[in-house]
Formats: C-alpha cells, sequence, structure tokens
C-alpha cells in the first residue's frame, strides 16, 4: 500500500513543478516593448525563457535579456529594463498590445469589425501610413507604438488579398493597389 502511496505522492509534486515551470515559461516567453533606462526610448527586447524556467522552481524565476534592438552596441548593460517586465509581463508583450489596439477597430479596405483575435488563428495586419500592408512579425518591437500611431487595422483577408495583388499582380485583379479595397 505504501508504494502506490507514493508513487501517487510524486507525480502530484511532478504535476505541481510541470505546471509552475509551464506557467513561468508561458508568462516570460514573446517580444517585448520597454523603454531603455539609458535613453528613455522603446526598446525591443525578449527575456531568455529557458533561463526563466531552469530557475522557477521554488522560488521566484531569474529574468535575464535573450535579445534586446539595442545590441550588439549596448550588450553588457545592467538590463534594469528587466523591472518594467517584472512589474507588467502582459503589458509590455507585443501581441497584448497589439490585440488591445485592435479592439473595436473595423478593417481599414472593407469596414468589417476586427473581432477577437486567435492566438493560433489568422491574425489581422497593420496597414502603415506608406500603404503597405505588414504582418505583426514584420514591424520591429521598437518601432511598434510609432507605427501604430499613424497605422489604421486591416483584416487577415484584405491584408491576404492585397499582399496578392502586390505580389502577383496577373493573377489578382479589381483591387486598389494604394488602398487594397474593390475597385469599382
Amino acid at each position: 500500500m505504501a508504494v502506490p502511496l507514493l508513487a501517487a505522492i510524486a507525480a502530484l509534486l511532478c504535476c505541481i513543478a510541470g505546471w509552475r515551470l509551464l506557467s513561468a515559461w508561458w508568462k516570460y516567453r514573446g517580444r517585448r516593448v520597454v523603454t531603455c533606462p539609458e535613453n528613455q526610448r522603446p526598446a525591443g527586447v525578449s527575456v531568455d525563457a529557458r533561463h526563466v524556467v531552469a530557475t522557477a522552481l521554488g522560488k521566484s524565476p531569474q529574468l535575464r535579456l535573450e535579445s534586446c534592438s539595442r545590441w550588439p552596441e549596448k550588450a553588457g548593460c545592467g538590463q534594469q529594463c528587466l523591472n518594467q517586465i517584472e512589474a507588467s509581463p502582459e503589458g509590455c508583450l507585443v501581441r497584448n498590445i497589439l490585440i488591445t489596439w485592435y479592439a473595436g477597430k473595423v478593417c481599414h479596405s472593407c469596414g468589417r469589425l476586427i473581432g477577437d483575435i486567435s492566438l493560433a488563428g489568422a491574425k489581422p495586419a497593420v496597414f502603415r501610413a506608406d500603404g503597405e500592408s505588414v504582418e505583426w512579425s514584420e514591424i520591429p518591437a521598437e518601432n511598434l507604438q510609432e507605427t501604430l500611431l499613424a497605422a489604421n487595422p486591416i483584416c487577415f483577408a484584405c491584408h491576404t488579398a492585397k499582399k496578392m495583388a502586390v505580389e502577383h499582380p496577373g493573377l489578382v485583379s479589381g483591387l486598389s493597389e494604394t488602398t487594397g479595397r474593390p475597385v469599382r
């Protein structure tokens, strides 16, 4: 009887430890935007999620940067920007900034409500002031706020159609190259 009980306790402890490690990884993964303490300008950073997981068991995880848009010139800085991430890990996450920006907005091209954004599904894009439609991953994190101030949202379908019209003009007709809207 003692062996099954010990096995059950060990399994429970492994599940708890696994949950803690997975939660730490989930909380600190992804691109982020912080204000660099040195120059007070936006910087795009990523936390070393593997290090977070390696240090998360039994105590608060230790954060360190995996990348920064100011590196390699400023590599070796004191990484004081980590305080911003510790204070608001979800608030500086690029995907959360974008989801908040899209809330209640309509597509610049078709006028449909953008709606809820699934992290696993097709994502809307950003129609920049220069007339180019770009995916989230194409916007450097350090330029995100500046880009969003002058941009409009565009739904996935319109972004895809506009991209096809630009990349394969002979295959797609009926869209304006400047607005991405149907030509009437």
